[in-house]
């Protein structure tokens, strides 16, 4: 599995308001880490039971994240750097990650660090056609009060590649359970 990251802090960069709410399409932030039955309400992963499985997985007590916002998607549309997967299709989807503890949330070396090592991680599983992208980037975190404070969190894309949806599906479901796998293997150290 090809595994990459990146950090997006410029003006122009994408950015998070959390918690979050779409009004116009009657979405907003479900806090799947205290209250697991709201998974049900989140409409990509009805859709999308791999996705389900790896955001219960991620909101477990054993993940020091927690999620803020996900979707999924499929498209024959490939960057050329993609050619390397010699496919015709591509299934993806991106899952906003926050830590758990406030103070975290805040530390950009603890961000970087929990990437670097996730790569790590992911450099040392089964080559797979299929890819993971840790982006670090900017996050408004509101707070009860009214106040607010700007942190961090991480946007993970995760791909698959095949000659049609269902290969394509597949190897995205795996790149899901091993970027899982290697969520709950950090948590455990981290937590050490």
């Amino acid at each position: 599995m090809q595994v990459d990251s990146a950090v997006e802090l410029g003006p122009d960069d994408d950015r998070l308001e959390f918690p979050w709410e779409d009004p116009a399409s009657a979405c907003s932030y479900f806090d799947l880490k205290q209250k697991p039955e709201l998974l049900a309400r989140v409409p990509e992963a009805a859709e999308h039971p791999e996705l389900r499985d790896f955001l219960a997985r991620v909101n477990s007590s054993a993940s020091v994240l927690e999620t803020a916002k996900c979707d999924a998607w499929s498209t024959s549309e490939l960057n050329p750097e993609e050619d390397i997967f010699a496919a015709t299709r591509k299934f993806g989807s991106y899952v906003d990650l926050l830590f758990s503890d406030p103070h975290l949330r805040l530390s950009f070396k603890f961000h970087e660090d929990f990437v670097c090592k996730l790569i790590d991680l992911l450099k040392k599983s089964p080559e797979i056609p299929g890819a993971a992208e840790f982006l670090i980037r900017r996050c408004y975190y509101s707070e009860a009060n009214g106040q607010g404070v700007f942190g961090l969190y991480v946007s993970f894309y995760g791909f698959g590649y095949g000659e049609n949806e269902k290969q394509a599906r597949m190897q995205w479901a795996i790149a899901l359970k091993l970027v899982g796998n290697a969520i709950i293997q950090l948590s455990a150290s981290t937590r050490e």
